[in-house]
């Protein structure tokens, strides 16, 4: 593939393992925007998100979530929630919120930062420990934490295009 962009969408991995420096504001900031770009239904844009930057909040998160003890690795997250007062089409936010963390994972990789996506809608326990531990009010909904700073490992390059799922025309 030429295309840089499509270059960077196809080669972006998930990461689980960080070297534990901090990254910029700067950078915070342009994930934070590349989340706010993503296309949402009828332009309600139902995010609020909670820029984490201490290494003592994530490794709070990572005691308080199994399954997301790599948080300790790295002082950086982006908790992406959703605010379902904003919507026109009920429960459509959860797929504004996904394209919205696809656009953070991207930038992060355009940065050359790791990053993974960690689920907490629809998961009680994570959801209840980060309403805790981040003071997230009732109205809104924790949807994902998206863990983020420089990888100590690279994820191989997998071909993941499957000509059988493919229908054209019709099923």
């Amino acid at each position: 593939m030429s295309n840089v962009m499509i270059q960077g969408i196809i080669s972006r991995r998930t990461i689980r393992k960080f070297d534990g420096r901090d990254i910029s504001e700067d950078v915070m900031e342009d994930l934070l925007k590349a989340g706010m770009a993503a296309p949402t239904a009828f332009d309600a844009r139902p995010w609020h998100f909670v820029a984490i930057q201490n290494r003592a909040m994530m490794s709070s998160l990572a005691a308080a979530m199994p399954g997301c003890e790599m948080c300790a690795q790295t002082a950086s997250a982006v908790l992406v929630c959703a605010d379902a007062s904003t919507e026109k089409l009920p429960g459509i936010w959860v797929q504004d919120c996904s394209a919205c963390s696809q656009n953070i994972q991207l930038a992060a990789h355009a940065h050359s930062l790791g990053a993974v996506w960690l689920a907490i809608y629809l998961v009680e326990e994570r959801v209840q420990a980060v309403r805790s531990l981040l003071s997230i009010p009732m109205a809104i909904t924790p949807f994902a934490l998206i863990a983020v700073g420089y990888p100590a490992e690279s994820g191989a390059m997998v071909d993941r295009f499957l000509h059988d799922r493919i229908h054209r025309d019709r099923w």
